[in-house]
């Protein structure tokens, strides 16, 4: 089973702040996936995570999901793929302090959008990790861009590239909240293309600085993405509740449920 997992920028970093890393949740998680992984042999794991305070707070100065034309914004870019990566060996760092083989990937070295989604990016690296059971770590990053010159690609737009050429069964995505929460703040426990939009009004975005959208930019690309793959299962979790993701990782009901029907 191929599992994509985000984890989301929220719940590895402190948005309030700037480039402020959670090491010891970031290293109870990786314990976690450690532990998941023991126990569901057959599990395959590519794991994406936000850029949280580190990417966000940079992209947001220089407006660089805008596009990036002048020499001051491309320096901006520049600026934006130094934080996001900084972040990215933080990760790493406490996956493989659990024992987990990973291995970090930027997305920026082979990634190509148009108009913010991704056309083009390497894939092979990523397939022959799989094959050889080490888990890949990408993350939301900067992108050339075609009709932009440059963008932020979101760890969900890389995902969903992922998701439509690798053969993914499901995706996690772990953040700060229960799940997707309704008027009352109780968590939804299903949504389909055909309820979708009667919960449209209830999603807002995130807390802190986040140029990509928050939960509604979320559900709604994951919509789209289980509408077309119906085989595909979507878990948005509490990363900051222990045991959540350990339990949503080795097949338990926890969360909110995205799928086709």
């Amino acid at each position: 089973m191929l599992t994509l997992l985000k984890l989301g920028g929220s719940l590895i970093t402190d948005k309030r702040g700037e480039n402020v890393f959670r090491q010891e949740t970031c290293a109870r998680i990786a314990s976690e996936i450690a532990q998941a992984l023991a126990a569901s042999a057959d599990v395959r794991l590519i794991i994406g995570h936000g850029s949280g305070s580190f990417g966000h707070v940079a992209a947001n100065r220089h407006k660089t999901i805008d596009g990036v034309q002048t020499p001051e914004q491309w320096h901006g870019f520049t600026e934006v793929a130094a934080v996001a990566s900084q972040l990215n060996d933080l990760v790493v760092r406490e996956l493989h302090a659990a024992g987990l083989p990973a291995w970090p990937m930027q997305p920026s070295a082979s990634a190509v959008a148009r108009a913010g989604v991704i056309q083009r990016m390497a894939l092979e690296p990523i397939e022959a990790a799989i094959e050889h059971r080490i888990i890949p770590v990408v993350y939301g990053d900067v992108a050339l861009d075609e009709d932009l010159g440059g963008t932020i690609i979101s760890t969900e737009t890389v995902l969903t590239y992922l998701a439509q050429n690798l053969p993914v069964d499901r995706i996690v995505l772990a953040g700060d909240v229960p799940g997707v929460l309704d008027e009352t703040r109780a968590v939804i426990p299903l949504i389909t293309p055909a309820n979708v939009e009667q919960y449209r009004p209830v999603l807002g975005g995130s807390g802190g600085t986040d140029v990509t959208g928050g939960m509604l930019t979320k559900v709604t690309d994951m919509v789209a993405l289980v509408n077309r793959f119906p085989s595909l299962q979507v878990n948005i979790v509490d990363g900051t509740e222990p045991g959540v993701l350990n339990a949503a990782l080795t097949g338990q009901r926890v969360g909110t449920l995205i799928r086709a029907g």
